[in-house]
């Protein structure tokens, strides 16, 4: 499932994650609350999801939820942290 928001670039926000998961809804809701662009990458629906976010850690494991925000792999951010890096 690809989120659609009404901003600017949603490939600047990549959200990885499983629609069962709370924190991924905890996350994808942060993000709509403040009308950012994102895309949701659904990694228990989508096998080429699945191996994109195992790419982006050394153990290959599926470590979600993961944001990337342009280049920065986030993995569950803190408000703050997450917040600092939206802001740059």
């Amino acid at each position: 499932m690809m989120e659609k928001m009404s901003s600017a670039n949603r490939e600047d926000i990549r959200v990885y994650g499983a629609a069962r998961c709370h924190k991924t809804q905890y996350y994808l809701n942060f993000l709509k609350e403040r009308n950012l662009a994102f895309t949701f990458l659904d990694v228990e629906k989508n096998e080429a999801f699945a191996n994109e976010l195992r790419s982006l850690y050394q153990t290959g494991r599926l470590n979600f939820p993961t944001l990337m925000i342009k280049d920065k792999k986030l993995r569950n951010p803190r408000d703050e942290d997450l917040k600092k890096w939206l802001d740059k």
